[in-house]
């Protein structure tokens, strides 16, 4: 069975970060593939600044050449506030399933929507410091339990870099250099995003 890893995330823009960490999950988790999932609208988040079509034209500049790289548009394609839980109980049933997150999003894994849903469906890696231990909340250690899945470390030395901080370093006009991957940063130049209006 293909094991496949889902890295989600709103990726205004996707950053060197993201494809680093994917790489490394694909390798460290000894996945067939990860799919980078963009979400049409993040129920936590703010309005996106970039549209769903340049989301996906920089993703696909991010990973063109990296082999073991995909993007999974089924978030985008179905539009509306965007919930994991949709997106899990969507996937075709020929695989086996690993959602990849950063540890603080496992802080609060459990205020997701039908959280418990999707962990009867897929395993959990959380990306996290060096030296830092994992630590999942009881009612997550349980339900994962319950269900025979696994939350696994994927350990990740944190880079400084956030989209926040690029949007912000792009509408000053400040350099980005080492933050975007080259076929991002041309596909930003070439259609103005994150300027000011």
């Amino acid at each position: 069975m293909k094991r496949i890893g889902l890295l989600g995330g709103s990726f205004d823009p996707i950053h060197v970060a993201h494809v680093t960490l994917a790489q490394s999950a694909l390798a460290h988790l000894q996945l067939d593939e990860v799919q980078l999932v963009p979400a049409a609208n993040p129920w936590q988040r703010a309005p996106l600044a970039a549209t769903a079509q340049d989301r996906l034209a920089m993703i696909n500049a991010a990973i063109t050449g990296l082999p073991g790289l995909a993007v999974n548009t089924s978030e985008i394609q179905r539009g509306g506030a965007t919930y994991t839980v949709d997106t899990i109980l969507a996937l075709p049933q020929d695989a086996r399933y690993t959602w990849i997150l950063g540890a603080d999003q496992l802080a609060n894994f459990c205020t997701w929507r039908d959280w418990e849903t999707i962990v009867r469906h897929v395993d959990l890696a959380v990306a996290t410091r060096p030296g830092s231990t994992l630590q999942a909340a009881p009612e997550l250690a349980q339900a994962l339990l319950e269900a025979g899945r696994s939350l696994r470390e994927l350990p990740f030395t944190p880079m400084p870099v956030s989209a926040s901080e690029i949007r912000q370093r792009l509408a000053q006009g400040q350099n980005t250099e080492g933050l975007l991957p080259e076929g991002v940063a041309r596909h930003i130049a070439e259609h103005g995003l994150y300027r000011p209006a």
